[in-house]
């Protein structure tokens, strides 16, 4: 069900025409500091792909793709989830190295999603994926690297705030790290989105730990797809968001699978079935290259240094009625 939430007193700090002007900078301004900070090279990606190839993220499993047949080859395509295992795909076909990457945009749509301020059937991500090798494969690399995509996105802040008077206070670089055990630890009575919202309200800038596998107490923290991230390298770059008064995720990433944690994931997510698809095949004959990689939220990100408080003031979607009018008499514009 849908879900609108109207901070007291809220009005845009941006007319619609700086508004989009906005965009294309913070669009522009982080491509360059994020391939410069991890040593990326820019990709065209797919829109598609063929559901055989095993190449489309399936997310938490049950959400469904939009999928539909293509006359010439007799065959259907899938638009993907996210573009997690493409990536790794390509950095073997193209020869890329240790050290070196990619980045590209990725848009798709996910009908299932609920709709609320930050959520909407449309997606559009900078994907990004690097090789790493064994030695590299650990914690210690993981949090080096969200450190330097928050480096990145807060140089991006402080350009735009050059340009644009009004826009939120500077977000922190101080990065927490916390695992999704600790932080049922923590706040036990609480969900897991509650959780995070506690946290964040202490430390402004967070990267949540460690998800997909179940916690002590029965339940996942979130979903993640068996087949890509490691679930024990792996997590969400989290801020904190004043206008909306709670944690806000412009990012999730990690250290992909290798042979035996792509094994154990698809056999405690009962996915045994694809051992036999292609990318899981080159995968377990070591073929592909270690990675690690993620999908930085482009609307997210631009609302979040915008200071709106809907994903619809920065991207084009299609919206409930109930969003519409909740919109409309609170003075947010849908673009």
């Amino acid at each position: 069900m849908s879900k609108v939430t109207v901070p007291k007193d809220y009005s845009s700090a941006l007319s619609l025409y700086d508004t989009q002007k906005a965009i294309g900078l913070i669009k522009r301004v982080f491509e360059d500091n994020l391939s410069l900070a991890l040593n990326l090279n820019r990709v065209s990606a797919p829109l598609f792909v063929e559901p055989q190839t095993g190449l489309n993220d399936d997310l938490n499993g049950i959400e469904r793709p939009v999928e539909f047949d293509i006359k010439e080859t007799g065959g259907k395509a899938q638009i993907v989830h996210s573009l997690a295992k493409w990536k790794r795909m390509a950095l073997y076909k193209y020869g890329f190295h240790v050290g070196e990457g990619i980045y590209t945009d990725m848009n798709a749509v996910r009908r299932d999603e609920e709709m609320d301020n930050l959520h909407s059937i449309y997606v559009d991500q900078w994907d990004w994926e690097m090789v790493i090798d064994r030695s590299t494969r650990t914690t210690e690399t993981l949090k080096a690297t969200v450190r330097k995509i928050v480096h990145a996105i807060c140089e991006t802040q402080k350009k735009l705030k050059e340009y644009y008077e009004g826009l939120p206070s500077m977000l922190s670089q101080d990065v927490s790290f916390i695992t999704t055990q600790e932080l049922e630890d923590l706040y036990p009575e609480l969900s897991p989105k509650e959780r995070e919202n506690e946290y964040l309200k202490e430390h402004k800038t967070a990267f949540i730990m460690q998800i997909g596998d179940y916690l002590k107490s029965g339940i996942k923290h979130d979903g993640r797809a068996p087949d890509y991230d490691d679930w024990k390298l792996n997590g969400d770059i989290v801020f904190w968001n004043d206008l909306l008064g709670c944690a806000f995720e412009v990012s999730s990433m990690g250290i992909r699978v290798d042979e035996t944690s792509l094994k154990e994931q698809l056999i405690k997510a009962d996915c045994e079935h694809r051992f036999e698809l292609p990318f899981h095949k080159y995968l377990l004959e070591g073929k592909l290259p270690l990675t690690m990689g993620g999908g930085i939220g482009q609307s997210r990100l631009c609302m979040l240094l915008l200071g709106k408080a809907h994903i619809g003031e920065v991207q084009v979607s299609v919206w409930d009625q109930t969003t519409v009018s909740g919109c409309s008499s609170a003075g947010i514009t849908l673009l």
